[in-house]
């Protein structure tokens, strides 16, 4: 009965971690909102000052990023 908890909620730091990007990106991401021609940002809670991100947001939000395809055949779709 010794199981590790896991954390549905991470911190900046730890969600930067997770998703292998700045810190400075999430804050900025945040600031900016979604801006066209930028990455969106991930959904994030604000709890008073603390920023929280759930591992559920953060995994949808990634997977919204995969490419079944490569550019090349995008590009040679789009003529």
């Amino acid at each position: 009965m010794n199981q590790a908890i896991q954390p549905c909620l991470l911190s900046e730091k730890e969600a930067s971690q997770y998703i292998c990007m700045s810190r400075s990106f999430l804050r900025q991401a945040r600031m900016n909102g979604n801006r066209l021609n930028g990455t969106p940002a991930p959904p994030f809670i604000k709890i008073g000052r603390a920023v929280r991100y759930r591992l559920d947001d953060l995994n949808s939000w990634m997977e919204s990023f995969v490419r079944l395809t490569n550019l090349y055949q995008d590009r040679g779709a789009q003529k």
